[in-house]
C-alpha cells in the first residue's frame, strides 16, 4: 500500500509539472506564429489606425511576460480568454464543440473494448492458426489504410452507392444522438485502426503470458484452460491495453479533425480548423491547453491502472 501511495504521489508530481509545461510551451508556440493576428484581423486593406486599435485590445502591444501572467492567472480562475472574431469566450466554443466529440468518443470506446479485446484473446487462444493468421492479416491490412480514405470509401460504398446511410451530419447540428444513422460511418473510421492496434497488443501480451511459468505451473495443477486464459493470463496483457486505450480515447476526446471534417460533425477538431482558418490565437491557445491537460490525465489513469494491475513491469510514464 506504501509503494502505491509513493507511486501515486510521483506520478501527480509529474503530471501537475507536465500540465505546467503544456502552459508554456502552448504560449510559447502561439507566439512563434509567424505574422501579425492584429493585420489578420484587419482585412485585405488594412488601415494602420484600425491595426493600432486591433493590437491595443488583444494586448499586442504589451510584452509577453506580462501577456503570459494575465492567460496564467485567468486560466487559474477558469477562464480560457475571449475570441477575437466573434467576442465569445472561449469556452463556450469548447464546451459547444465538447459534445459531438465526447459522443463519438464515448461510442467508439464503448465498441473498442470488447471488440479489441475479444480478437486479441481469440487470435492468441488459436496461436499459429487459421483464426490467428485471419485476425492478424486483416488487422494488419485495415490499419495500413488511412483514416480519410476509409471514411471516403464507406461513404462511396454505404451513402453514395447502397443509400443506407447519410453522407454526412450535415443539417443535424450537434443533436447527433437524434439522428443515429449519421453516426455510423464516424464511428466505423474512428473504431478501424484503434480495434487493430489493441487487438495486436492483447494477442502479444496473452501469447507471452501463457508461455510464462506461473501459467505452466498452473497447467501442471490441473487449472482449466478457461480459467488460464481470463485469470492468469489476461491480467498481464491489461496493463499495455490500458495504456494504448487511454491513448486511444485521449485521441479521440482532441478532436478527430479528419472524421470531423470529413463527415461536417461540429466538434472540437471542426472548432480547431476554424479558429486556424480564422487565425483566433485565443481559442487555439484555449483547445491546446484543454488538450493537453486531457492527455496528462488520461496517462496518468492509464499508469495508475496498469501499476494496479502488474505492479512488477514497472510502468513508463
Amino acid at each position: 500500500m506504501s509503494g502505491l501511495r509513493s507511486f501515486v504521489a510521483r506520478r501527480l508530481l509529474l503530471g501537475a509539472l507536465q500540465t505546467i509545461a503544456v502552459v508554456l510551451l502552448v504560449f510559447a508556440l502561439t507566439e512563434a506564429l509567424p505574422g501579425d493576428a492584429a493585420v489578420a484581423l484587419a482585412g485585405d486593406q488594412p488601415d494602420p489606425a484600425r491595426i493600432a486599435a486591433l493590437r491595443e485590445a488583444m494586448h499586442l502591444d504589451r510584452p509577453a511576460y506580462e501577456r503570459l501572467t494575465d492567460w496564467v492567472t485567468g486560466l487559474l480562475h477558469g477562464d480560457l480568454g475571449t475570441s477575437l472574431t466573434s467576442g465569445r469566450p472561449v469556452g463556450q466554443y469548447i464546451s459547444d464543440g465538447f459534445g459531438p466529440t465526447l459522443l463519438l468518443a464515448m461510442l467508439t470506446a464503448a465498441l473498442l473494448v470488447p471488440t479489441g479485446f475479444g480478437l486479441g484473446v481469440l487470435a492468441a487462444r488459436h496461436e499459429g492458426r487459421l483464426a490467428d493468421r485471419l485476425i492478424s492479416s486483416v488487422t494488419l491490412a485495415v490499419y495500413a489504410v488511412p483514416d480519410f480514405a476509409l471514411g471516403i470509401l464507406l461513404v462511396t460504398v454505404f451513402a453514395l452507392q447502397l443509400r443506407w446511410l447519410p453522407p454526412t451530419a450535415v443539417g443535424y447540428g450537434t443533436d447527433l444522438m437524434g439522428h443515429p444513422a449519421a453516426l455510423v460511418l464516424p464511428v466505423l473510421v474512428l473504431l478501424a485502426r484503434p480495434v487493430c492496434s489493441l487487438s495486436r497488443l492483447v494477442r502479444a501480451g496473452m501469447i507471452d503470458a501463457l508461455a510464462s511459468p506461473y501459467v505452466a505451473q498452473a497447467r501442471r495443477y490441473g487449472v482449466s484452460g478457461t480459467r488460464i486464459r481470463y485469470t492468469h493470463a489476461l491480467p498481464g496483457a491489461l496493463a499495455p491495453a490500458a495504456q494504448q486505450l487511454a491513448r486511444t480515447i485521449d485521441w479521440l476526446l482532441c478532436g478527430v479533425i479528419v472524421v470531423e471534417a470529413l463527415y461536417v460533425i461540429p466538434g472540437l477538431g471542426t472548432v480547431l480548423l476554424n479558429a486556424v482558418a480564422e487565425r483566433d490565437v485565443p481559442v487555439l491557445q484555449g483547445l491546446a491547453v484543454v488538450f493537453g491537460m486531457l492527455t496528462v490525465v488520461l496517462n496518468l489513469g492509464a499508469d495508475l491502472v496498469a501499476h494496479r494491475l502488474a505492479p512488477r513491469a514497472g510502468v513508463v510514464a
